[in-house]
């Protein structure tokens, strides 16, 4: 026979004042970090290409390999789009 415990949890165990964070005053300064430096950045550089949207398509390690940019995954597609036509909405999108 399996005997089975409560699932009421137990005491917490007492913790020892130590902190994973450091506390706000243990810092020097309340300055940015250098490795943080901003000033040579260009606000709203990719603000356009952002808001046209992406279109991010994973590909398996095999096709990966044969086709290493997206150049060349455009031109196959394209050749077979020529060769057999759009394909149909897929099980995704279909409503």
């Amino acid at each position: 026979m399996i005997e089975f415990e409560s699932s009421v949890p137990g005491p917490q165990p007492a913790q020892n004042g130590m902190s994973m964070n450091k506390a706000n005053d243990e810092r020097d300064d309340d300055e940015m970090r250098p490795e943080y430096d901003l000033r040579g950045g260009v606000r709203g550089k990719y603000y356009e290409r952002y808001k046209a949207g992406t279109n991010i398509i994973v590909l398996d390690d095999d096709v990966a390999d044969i086709f290493k940019d997206s150049s060349s995954v455009n031109a196959a597609l394209r050749q077979f789009l020529s060769e057999h036509g759009a394909p149909g909405p897929s099980k995704d999108q279909a409503g």
